[in-house]
């Protein structure tokens, strides 16, 4: 708008054509300002009249597994899904990894990815707390996560030294899985009432040995073990930082409401290709390569692992 003003033509020279010459110069910039307004308007609303269809409604179509970009147990099962199960359920799907979980989970949301299974129930209400506009639900468990206390110095619970530092993950949910796993090892007690999913260092009712907490994010936490008298963390950050198993000092298989699960649009969980997605998920087979298949053993567990 401010252009069409600093555009106006200068006042007409002293001619007895004046008003004439003042009037063809301004109703060009007029027709042009109003050009431009319905070029915009239209470039604004034309795309959302022709918005393409979700491949989850689109029979025939690929339907997309994202995870992390670079988390080989889950692409392995993805790519399981895809190259075994997926045929039997009349659907084509592909591994399509991220590096962001935002991205992952507004794709998801937009149908842009069929689903995802990366996160268990507890992380994706953290994620749709974060953002409110996200349409995704858990449609069913897949795996149980490989998640243990960890230690380069230490080779049971019970060997972690008074006022040893041990570090939890920072993010809330993988928080309170960690001291989940403290609790069940008999390092601390949990205040009465407190969630499984909900815990943090404040809901620590005793602890005995007055041990120190750090928090760390997945990767430094992993780098920094032989700094710290043990650890909480996901099997394959540990193996993937080139650190042995011997190390996991104690791992019981995580309870149910940390499995990981297939995640899916909630606006697509009707649609017939997201509906076979679902059961090939759920299929007998899936366990089975859980159980038996060298790239996920002891990092993506079989859900009857208790």
């Amino acid at each position: 708008m401010s252009e069409t003003a600093q555009n106006a033509a200068p006042a007409a020279p002293e001619t007895g054509h004046g008003f004439e010459l003042k009037t063809r110069r301004r109703w060009p910039f007029i027709v042009g300002g109003i050009v431009v307004i319905v070029a915009i308007a239209a470039a604004i609303i034309v795309p959302k009249l022709f918005v393409a269809a979700s491949p989850n409604d689109t029979a025939g179509a690929t339907l997309l597994v994202a995870t992390a970009e670079g988390n080989a147990s889950e692409e392995a099962l993805v790519n399981f899904v895809a190259e075994k199960i997926a045929p039997k359920y009349g659907i084509k799907v592909a591994f399509k990894g991220l590096s962001d979980s935002n991205t992952i989970n507004r794709g998801v949301s937009d149908g842009e990815i069929a689903g995802t299974v990366y996160q268990h129930k507890l992380w994706l209400g953290q994620v749709l707390t974060a953002n409110p506009d996200f349409k995704e639900e858990a449609a069913t468990p897949v795996f149980r996560w490989g998640f243990g206390l960890w230690s380069a110095k230490y080779k049971t619970p019970a060997d972690i030294p008074n006022k040893g530092v041990v570090s939890l993950y920072s993010d809330p949910a993988n928080e309170a899985q960690g001291l989940w796993i403290l609790s069940d090892a008999g390092l601390i007690t949990l205040k009465d009432g407190t969630g499984k999913g909900t815990a943090t260092v404040a809901d620590i009712a005793t602890n005995p040995k007055n041990l120190e907490f750090k928090l760390l994010d997945f990767a430094a936490q992993s780098r920094a073990l032989n700094d710290l008298d043990a650890a909480v963390g996901y099997t394959e950050y540990y193996l993937s930082a080139g650190i042995p198993i011997a190390q996991q000092i104690f791992a019981p298989a995580a309870p149910d409401e940390f499995a990981g699960q297939l995640t899916i649009g909630s606006d697509y969980a009707t649609s017939e290709n997201i509906k076979q997605l679902v059961k090939a998920f759920q299929d007998p087979e899936v366990q089975a390569f859980l159980s038996t298949d060298p790239t996920v053993k002891g990092i993506l567990l079989p859900l009857a692992a208790k």
